[in-house]
């Protein structure tokens, strides 16, 4: 029985590459990525998808805007729907979704957040981190809910901050945490292995 996965993603896609390599391994469970979608039509992430040969998507949307209007969510939850997921990852998607986007997903959509959340939500995370200072930060991944970065936390990564530490430096270690977080995570919801908190 397989497992749907989709992956949205803005960036270079490091997270949807680990996703991609772990399933490539058999480390993903019984999980599939179905299909990677992105808010940018020049999205590294897409390009890399279309290298495993998966389907690899761009929604259009204004990119000057931090949130998705309402008809540009509705755009992107209606290709998603497409694929029937059991699980939606955001991996480094930077717009924030509204309120029936993930009300129509609830249960079934995960973000992976560059800090130990409740510290730091938002952008710019592992430099807030950095800047703070704090001596402890990491990833977390968690439950999406209306609330930015609110949902309940499934896990999370500690990453030690050294005084040697560069923010680059320490921006290497969080996406390492990640790559190995993220698969773990999306491994054990497709085995049953973690479950849906009731909200």
């Amino acid at each position: 029985m397989s497992f749907k996965v989709i992956v949205i993603g803005s960036g270079k896609g490091s997270n949807a590459q680990a996703l991609l390599r772990a399933e490539q391994s058999g480390k993903l469970g019984v999980a599939e990525i179905a299909a990677v979608f992105s808010d940018r039509e020049d999205a590294p992430i897409l390009e890399l998808a279309k290298t495993y040969n998966k389907p690899a998507q761009s929604i259009p949307c204004n990119s000057q805007k931090a949130r998705l209007a309402p008809e540009e969510s509705l755009l992107l939850l209606k290709a998603i729907q497409i694929h029937s997921p059991d699980l939606v990852v955001l991996a480094g998607f930077m717009k924030i979704l509204d309120a029936p986007f993930i009300d129509a997903l609830r249960g079934r959509i995960i973000n992976l957040h560059p800090s130990l959340l409740p510290s730091f939500p938002g952008i710019h995370s592992i430099e807030q981190a950095y800047n703070f200072p704090v001596k402890i930060t990491g990833c977390t991944v968690h439950w999406v809910i209306p609330k930015l970065d609110a949902g309940p936390i499934i896990d999370q990564r500690s990453v030690a901050i050294e005084p040697t530490d560069s923010l680059s430096t320490l921006t290497e270690k969080v996406h390492a945490a990640e790559h190995a977080l993220l698969p773990d995570v999306v491994r054990r919801i497709s085995l049953k292995q973690i479950t849906v908190p009731n909200e």
